[in-house]
């Protein structure tokens, strides 16, 4: 039985190693500064064609049909001033971002997004917009289709933290997909953090993000710490001036009510 106890305690140590392991290994790169130009752009991946949408599963929560914004507000608590027209949702610009009435901690999460089919713009200006877990944590929007930005603001980046793995971003107007998994930061007495947020990004079905630790809020030009806050909050959709379309938002909770 001891055997068997010393056994399990090492398998844990080495558990929690290979843990803080890839935690040491998923921080942002030290060798670049926040929003830095120099920074070398990811390689750029054909994704395919865009197809329907995709169909949630049975346990989803369907956050947008393409019916109404019932289950969304502006910040504010408004009705949300977003177009919804033809099966999807436009942002209106200057009408405010937009979040869920619901709140939501862990979850898997499918948005379907297309920038605008005339481009007017370019770098940050063209196509952005923002998907916020819990309202803190973004995973950035942008038309990035022949568009240089910094590469820690690029699509499907952690916003300030880490740029995507690839850049595999369709054309304009063409609709594109974000396969979000995200585990919320865990907080222990007197607020401490126990363990950061971690976020996983498929974009266009291509691996974005992988298993990445957070070091606190996203921001632009800065990196905030963490700050205590609830186990839940509403997701959030970024109204940056961009008329950027949305359709077909499902969620998965992963945590437990």
């Amino acid at each position: 039985m001891r055997s068997r106890n010393v056994r399990a305690s090492l398998l844990a140590i080495l558990s929690c190693g290979s843990l803080q392991c890839a935690v040491e290994q998923s921080k942002p790169d030290p060798r670049w500064g926040i929003h830095d130009p120099a920074r070398p752009a990811p390689p750029v991946v054909e994704p395919g064609p865009a197809g329907p949408p995709v169909l949630p599963p049975a346990d989803a929560l369907v956050l947008f049909d393409g019916r109404d914004l019932s289950l969304w507000t502006d910040e504010k608590g408004n009705p949300p001033a977003w177009k919804v027209e033809d099966g999807y949702a436009e942002v209106v610009p200057k009408s405010g971002s937009i979040q869920t009435k619901q709140g939501f901690g862990a979850c898997q999460l499918h948005v379907e997004w297309a920038a605008p089919l005339k481009v007017t713009d370019k770098e940050q200006e063209r196509g952005n917009s923002g998907v916020f877990l819990m309202g803190k944590y973004e995973v950035q929007v942008l038309d990035c289709y022949d568009n240089r930005t910094y590469a820690d603001g690029m699509t499907a980046s952690v916003y300030g933290q880490y740029p995507p793995l690839v850049n595999a971003c369709r054309r304009p107007g063409e609709w594109q997909t974000f396969d979000i998994i995200f585990h919320p930061p865990q907080f222990g007495i007197a607020g401490r953090t126990v363990t950061p947020a971690r976020i996983t990004v498929l974009h266009n079905g291509v691996l974005a993000q992988d298993n990445v630790c957070l070091t606190g809020p996203t921001a632009h030009k800065e990196r905030p710490p963490y700050a205590a806050h609830p186990a839940r909050l509403p997701l959030l959709l970024q109204e940056h001036r961009n008329p950027v379309r949305y359709r077909n938002i499902w969620i998965r909770q992963l945590d437990a009510p």
